[in-house]
Formats: structure tokens, C-alpha cells, sequence
């Protein structure tokens, strides 16, 4: 069974990297365990999903730790709805409506701005427990399970894959994606078909 401990010493475990030297997670262990520190300060549940630490209440995500080789950082995944007074949160693309990232690349940094991290936290979970739901998109903007969000953002290559797709292409998948009920069944149905995206075909396009 996965866990933050086997997380923050061998890796996410979805690429060659892992359980090497060359692990972006291995990159930022301070950071990381400085971050983890603070999420479990705030009583939520800590699990693995995607390969990473994410914090849960009542069974809802809240944020997850996330480690790339640029930075890291919190991702809450009802960011858009809290009110971040001190700017802190940023927007990793414009078609990611809901989420939104605290990014770090020092240890120095997270202690700077723990009091206002402390304080996204207990917002996010309040937003969680009052019921409130980040606006759905207009018909013509995508609206992206959160799911294929956090492989993206722990693949560069294949948002970057995803995002070349043509529009009707990136629609079909995020549909598709989107429609299963169940976390587990929406994750199979995304790495079935990763290697589609890489090449860049769409969901219906024969291999």
C-alpha cells in the first residue's frame, strides 16, 4: 500500500525516476516535509491518490503536496473559491478552472507565509464542509475532471500533448474522462488512453 512515507523517500512512482537519486521528490525533501508538517497540523485525512500526498476531509479532496522539477507546493482543488487576501495562489493554466497551486522553491519561502497557508487551509475546508461548487463553465470552455489535472500537472509532456490536441479533440477526452462516477474508474479510463494523447489522436481516432 502506498504511503507519504514510501512517497517522500522513493517518489510518486510514475516514471523511470523513481527510487532514484534523480527524483524530483528527492529534490525537495525539505520543503516536502515541511509542507507535510503543515497538513497535518490541520487534522485532515492524509492518503496517496495520483501518486501523491493529498489531504482529505469527510471523504472530499482538499489539497494535494505536489513535486516538480521546478518547484513545489500545495494544489487546493477548490482554489478558485477561496479568497487568497495576499495573493499568494496562482493559476497553473487557464483551462484549469477550479485548482490553483502555492508554490515554493525554498524552505524559507513556505516559513515566510505559514500563517496565511494555515489560514487557505482552514478556508478550503470550510468551503468543503459548507457544500459550495466551483461555477461550471460555459458550453464553449472546457471543464476538466480533476483527475486528468493532476496527471497533467505531474506530466509536463502530456499537457503538453493534451493542450496541442484540437479543441474537439481535448473536449471528447475531457467528456469521456468526466463521465464516470467513480474516482477509480475516471483514473483507469485516463491512463488507458495517455498513450493516444501522446500521440497526438484524439478519443475516437483508431491507433
Amino acid at each position: 500500500m502506498a504511503t507519504v512515507d514510501n512517497f517522500l523517500m522513493n517518489g510518486c512512482g510514475r516514471c523511470k525516476l523513481a527510487n532514484t537519486p534523480a527524483c524530483k521528490v528527492h529534490q525537495w525533501q525539505p520543503e516536502l516535509n515541511l509542507l507535510r508538517e503543515i497538513a497535518l497540523a490541520s487534522g485532515l485525512v492524509e492518503t496517496i491518490k495520483w501518486g501523491f500526498p493529498t489531504y482529505t476531509w469527510n471523504g472530499k479532496n482538499i489539497f494535494i503536496i505536489h513535486a516538480f522539477k521546478e518547484y513545489c507546493g500545495f494544489s487546493f482543488f477548490k482554489g478558485s473559491l477561496l479568497t487568497d487576501p495576499n495573493n499568494h495562489l496562482q493559476q497553473a493554466t487557464e483551462n484549469m478552472h477550479a485548482s490553483r497551486q502555492l508554490k515554493f522553491t525554498a524552505v524559507v519561502d513556505i516559513e515566510k507565509i505559514i500563517d496565511d497557508i494555515d489560514a487557505l487551509i482552514r478556508e478550503a475546508i470550510l468551503i468543503e464542509q459548507q457544500g459550495k461548487k466551483v461555477e461550471k463553465r460555459g458550453p464553449d470552455s472546457l471543464n476538466l475532471p480533476e483527475e486528468l489535472v493532476q496527471f497533467m500537472e505531474e506530466d509536463n509532456n502530456l499537457k503538453s500533448a493534451f493542450y496541442a490536441l484540437t479543441p474537439g479533440r481535448q473536449r471528447g477526452y475531457a467528456l469521456y474522462f468526466s463521465g464516470a462516477k467513480q474516482a477509480s474508474t475516471r483514473i483507469s479510463r485516463i491512463e488507458k488512453y495517455i498513450p493516444k494523447i501522446l500521440k497526438g489522436k484524439g478519443f475516437q481516432d483508431e491507433d
